[in-house]
Parts: C-alpha cells; structure tokens; sequence
C-alpha cells in the first residue's frame, strides 16, 4: 500500500551505492569474477557484498580464511572496482535532492574508500558532500553502526535526530544499531525493514524548517515496509 510520509530530521547520513549512485553492473562484473576465482556460486556470492566492505563480505563468504588474506584481496579488488565505472550513473533524482540539501547537515558514509567513492560520484556526475565517512574512517564495516554514529559526530547531532539513506540490508541494519530512521531507496531496501521505502530519490523533497529541522517529504512509499 502506497502511502506520503513526512520525516524530521537535524542532519541526513547518505550511503552512496545503490542510494546515490547505480554501480550495481561494476559490483557484479568485479564480485563475479571474484566468485569464479574461488569457485563460489555468484548468486550467492552477490547477496552478501552489497553495503559491506570487501573484506567484511569475503570473511563471510570463506570463513576459514585468514583476514590478513582477506584484507590483501579487498586492495587488490578497490583498485579493479575503482578503474571499473562503465555503466555508473546516478539514481534517479539524486543531483537534484543533493543540491537540496546545500547548507544543511549531511554527510556521505560509504563502504568505499576515498578513492572508489571519488571515481564513482565522478562517473555519476555528482558533488561529493563536504563531509564524509570512507573505508578509511572505521574499524568496522556495515552492519557495524560505527561509519554513522562518526557521521552524526562529524556533524554535531544527536543519532536519533538523523535519517539514514540506505538501500542494502547490511546498511539498514547499521542504521538501526545506531538508533536512527532509514529512508530505504530502491527494491534491495524493502525486504530489511527500514521505516519507508521509495523507488528512487524523485520521490524525495527536502524542505528547510524554521526551527533549524530538514523536513524530508517522502512520496509514493511504501510505510514500515
């Protein structure tokens, strides 16, 4: 059931593939490959990476593997996925809802690294936001809450005063361990329960409060999908 949600916020956390950017043709291409490699199911291989760094989902995905290993893999696999942008573009609506968000509080947080998420955003056509929490500014990757609680620090706000933008399940469930909203975007989002789900960021408007809030107009969603 469709329905028009209104959300209050001080500060807006973006996550950036699958929420701003479409990169899903480079992460299948580069996790794919990776999944023959090691003779894994790239099916299987494919419902894990999204939202997580790598070596988070390769700690998944082989167990018995040492991190040390894991970690010299994920390198190797930031260097391929960041000279990989063929088919990057944005999501719908999100040049316009970022220029929206000028002089309000907000901030990127990826599993990308400074690298990947500057070639991405690029590839895209997209600003990056002044502040932002990269693979390099965490000890621990989603679903771990550690990358949005620093984003609400970096910005001064209290985390239940933030609304997450989020489309995977490793991501919603930062989100929640962090005690804030999720605005989930795209058909990843619906099955891990965020507090509304949209299509795309066309369905977004961004409205400034006199009270200092950010009033998130949030149309044709689907409510506590």
């Amino acid at each position: 059931m469709t329905a028009t949600a209104v959300l209050t916020a001080r500060a807006l956390l973006l996550d950036m593939d699958g929420t701003l950017v479409n990169s899903d043709a480079s992460v299948e291409r580069v996790w794919r490959r990776w999944a023959e490699r090691h003779g894994l199911d790239g099916d299987e291989v494919m419902k894990v990476v999204h939202g997580r760094q790598g070596y988070a989902s390769m700690a998944l995905l082989l167990p018995n593997r040492p991190m040390a290993q894991n970690l010299a893999d994920n390198a190797r696999m930031l260097a391929e996925e960041t000279s990989d942008t063929e088919g990057v573009v944005e999501v719908p609506g999100a040049r316009d809802f970022l220029a929206s968000l000028d002089g309000l509080p907000h901030a990127l947080v990826t599993s990308a690294d400074v690298g990947l998420s500057t070639a991405r955003m690029a590839a895209a056509g997209l600003a990056l936001p002044e502040v932002r929490v990269t693979a390099e500014s965490v000890g621990a990757s989603k679903p771990d809450p550690e990358g949005f609680l620093k984003g609400a620090a970096e910005l001064g706000v209290d985390p239940a005063d933030c609304v997450v933008f989020e489309d995977s399940g490793a991501g919603i469930a930062a989100a929640r361990a962090a005690g804030m909203r999720v605005v989930g975007i795209g058909p990843r989002a619906g099955s891990h329960a965020p507090d509304v789900v949209v299509r795309d960021l066309t369905r977004v408007r961004v409205e400034r409060g006199t009270d200092g809030t950010i009033q998130l107009h949030v149309t044709g969603v689907v409510a506590g999908a």
